[in-house]
């Protein structure tokens, strides 16, 4: 049944009640709220309405880091965010109290503890589990998320790299590519030559590069598809060296991501660099390769599917467009 109440303060509150589930909402008009609780007592009797009302949100957390995780590429960290969420007290609220409201001031108070980026992406895990609460399980008949404001994104770095910083990190890094200092600077210059994510870098095996062609085949990426990337003559002078050491059966740059990251922070540190983050190298690349090439062989070589991605990425100077323009 619904219920339609004028508050004290002027508005309309609508609540519905319906196959154990309850709902409310405040509006401006009267007609408003009806045609709301309309609305919301259709999409109860179309189904969910059962499920929600004994269905906990940690439940939907679970059982998507259960059947659905597993079956992703970096289901492993997404099942680390999960768990994370069950121990958030909103995991506890039933899916039937799980409204646009309750979404929204868990967002607001998220966003008090942690950059605008985290919650934008937490909220699109949730909002995935949720999704599939809908579309496959049938728990809800709606999600909540879909109805909130979501944050504005953090501004996009525009940090390029000097030549006198790369100079001073490969110093640092050393020559000696048996160790791991070493490996770690061929992986900085591979990554400015390449525009590759430091995940590529550290899974590309010798199986992967054709000397001949000059291309190496990215088998796993950040979008899950493969894709070649061309290798600059200064590229191959850089594989060179790592095959000059004794051969191995696994990547060529003989480094986890784990390793990268952290050894390439010590000598980052060591020159007080400290706000040159890995990742930048792929804005340095971009933003020298898009002398080189037309837009669309950079989208392709740098794996954007959608050539206004490249915006991120190029960071090419007002200075330096205005000379381009003599």
């Amino acid at each position: 049944m619904a219920t339609i109440r004028k508050l004290a303060n002027g508005k309309w509150q609508a609540q519905v009640a319906r196959h154990g589930a309850r709902r409310s909402k405040t509006f401006d008009r009267k007609v408003e709220a009806k045609d709301w609780a309309t609305i919301e007592e259709r999409r109860i009797l179309e189904g969910g309405s059962v499920e929600a009302s004994k269905r906990t949100f940690a439940d939907v957390l679970k059982r998507y880091a259960r059947e659905v995780s597993p079956s992703k590429r970096g289901g492993r960290w997404e099942m680390i965010r999960i768990e994370k969420f069950c121990r958030d007290p909103i995991a506890n609220t039933l899916l039937s109290d799980l409204t646009p409201e309750e979404m929204g001031r868990w967002r607001d108070k998220r966003l008090r503890e942690v950059k605008p980026g985290s919650v934008i992406r937490e909220l699109n895990l949730m909002s995935a589990t949720l999704t599939t609460a809908r579309r496959e399980w049938k728990w809800i008949s709606a999600n909540p998320i879909s109805d909130i404001r979501k944050p504005s994104g953090a501004q996009g770095r525009d940090r390029l790299i000097s030549e006198q910083e790369i100079e001073i990190i490969v110093s640092l890094a050393g020559d000696d590519h048996s160790r791991i200092s070493g490996r770690i600077g061929l992986a900085f210059l591979f990554a400015i030559e390449t525009a590759m994510r430091a995940g590529e870098i550290c899974g590309l095996h010798q199986g992967d590069i054709n000397t001949r062609t000059r291309v190496a085949v990215l088998r796993e990426t950040k979008n899950g598809t493969a894709r070649k990337v061309p290798l600059s003559s200064r590229a191959m002078v850089i594989l060179d060296a790592l095959n000059k050491l004794p051969p191995t059966n696994g990547p060529i740059f003989r480094l986890t991501s784990r390793q990268l990251d952290a050894n390439y922070r010590i000598i980052r540190d060591k020159a007080g660099i400290f706000d040159l983050r890995f990742h930048d190298t792929r804005h340095e690349a971009i933003t020298r390769l898009s002398k080189k090439l037309d837009i669309l062989p950079l989208a392709r070589m740098v794996g954007h599917k959608d050539i206004r991605e490249l915006q991120t990425y190029y960071n090419e100077t007002a200075e330096d467009i205005a000379k381009m323009l003599d």
